[in-house]
């Protein structure tokens, strides 16, 4: 790479101690780092794998067993700091992810990835950085003719790999500078990840306290002023439905048949097809939801959810629930999810929520679906599903006992998001262009 091409190298926002310094450097990756070949051989240590988003894990975690298998002789001997590019492609690194060795002192790494350490004059964090910008991917994806081969591997070589451009500052301390900066960040963002998590959990066991266990009456908790009421009532979903309870779900032999795939609209305003995938904390993701066309969604006759229905979610998973909250007259549900509506006489709808996601109800279910074999409980089945009911009262100060949890939960939710997208706009502007530049 010849100073022309790498003088004019200037991230978009440097620190103010930096501010005179020289002109960041463009360096090929193999000429900052020595590339790790050693295999193990006999030695036994702990075969690891690379996830996307999380980094190294034990095979054993990731698949449930060690799947080195014969080939583990010729695994590679990773030390603590090492770092590896797994070749295979994800949604967050669609050309591949790297990470360092930080959980163990050493490791076996299947020789499908391609190894290397960094040399001492280079920060490992600030390096990172550039990584998890998927500066990398921006590269690589020139090199990528084809998707993932029959291993599931791009066909990105060891030469081109090691190929790649890595902006460098000019001194080491304005890269320390930088990963502290990032890493601080990423300290703040675990934080509060623990944080949603301590409230996810909070929230899981007051689910388990406020609603009975089964054969039972009452809960474990009861708030004061229901404590000499009568025992809560518990009835099936066919019970709940002679009451007025409207249940439906999108059923092919009635009505409309399914959508086909070509029948999906890439238009914004087409009407919504719900499926269990599109739930998320409690909502619904209408940005990750297919559409159809309003004349095509009129046809259908069953599956027609309405704001205010409550939805419950019904595929691999069990118990994803969330409170449809629309401006629009109507939306469709796919066949992985089922709508429940109630006037409110008998039934609080919020109440609703949370009681389709008692840890009760979802263990019924989920006996229910172990016995199917499409993942999928008919309409039938769920009728005798079986939900206890306190009184209406007693209904309303327990929904909004959750539901003030739940804001929580959201706005934990929004923060972290917030955060996450703050350090990807920073990744952004910490490392410079390098457009035109090729590996």
């Amino acid at each position: 790479m010849t100073a022309k091409k790498t003088h004019r190298l200037v991230p978009k926002l440097r620190f103010p101690s930096f501010s005179d310094d020289a002109f960041w450097l463009a360096k090929q990756l193999d000429e900052i780092c020595d590339r790790v070949n050693e295999t193990v051989g006999d030695t036994r240590l702990t075969p690891v794998s690379i996830s996307a988003g999380k980094g190294f894990v034990p095979q054993s975690e990731k698949f449930g067993r060690d799947i080195s298998g014969a080939q583990y002789s010729k695994y590679i001997r990773l030390r603590r700091g090492d770092l590896a590019y797994n070749r295979g492609n994800s949604k967050r690194f669609p050309q591949g992810c790297v990470y360092q060795l930080t959980e163990l002192d050493e490791a076996a790494a299947s020789n499908a990835f391609h190894c290397f350490r960094l040399h001492d004059h280079i920060e490992p964090s600030f390096v990172l950085g550039f990584f998890e910008d998927n500066g990398h991917g921006r590269q690589l994806i020139r090199h990528i003719t084809s998707g993932a081969r029959s291993n599931g591997l791009l066909n990105i070589s060891a030469g081109t790999f090691y190929g790649i451009t890595i902006p460098l500052p000019p001194t080491v301390a304005e890269q320390q500078k930088i990963a502290d900066c990032l890493g601080s960040l990423d300290d703040l963002i675990e934080a509060e990840t623990r944080k949603l998590d301590a409230l996810r959990q909070h929230k899981q066991g007051l689910l388990q306290q406020l609603f009975p266990q089964p054969e039972k009456n009452l809960p474990v908790l009861r708030f004061p002023e229901f404590q000499n009421e009568k025992e809560w009532e518990e009835l099936s979903i066919q019970e709940m439905m002679d009451k007025n309870l409207i249940v439906g779900h999108l059923d092919g032999n009635h009505g409309a048949l399914y959508p086909r795939a070509e029948e999906f609209t890439e238009d914004k305003g087409g009407v919504p097809y719900i499926s269990a995938n599109d739930f998320m904390n409690g909502e619904v993701d209408f940005s990750k939801c297919r559409r159809l066309p309003i004349d095509r969604a009129r046809q259908f006759k069953k599956g027609v959810a309405k704001d205010g229905d409550i939805l419950f979610a019904h595929n691999a998973t069990v118990g994803p629930v969330a409170k449809l909250s629309i401006d629009r007259d109507f939306v469709i549900l796919s066949t992985t999810a089922t709508y429940f509506r109630c006037n409110g006489k008998f039934l609080s709808n919020d109440f609703l929520k949370y009681g389709l996601a008692s840890p009760n109800f979802v263990a019924q279910y989920s006996g229910v679906m172990a016995q199917s074999t499409r993942n999928q409980v008919p309409i039938t089945a769920q009728r005798k599903l079986k939900l206890q009911l306190a009184g209406l009262p007693e209904q309303q100060r327990i929904a909004k006992c959750l539901s003030d949890l739940d804001a929580v939960l959201s706005a934990q939710v929004r923060r972290l998001d917030s955060l996450v997208s703050h350090k990807k706009g920073l990744l952004q502007q910490l490392f410079p262009s390098l457009e035109g530049q090729k590996p």
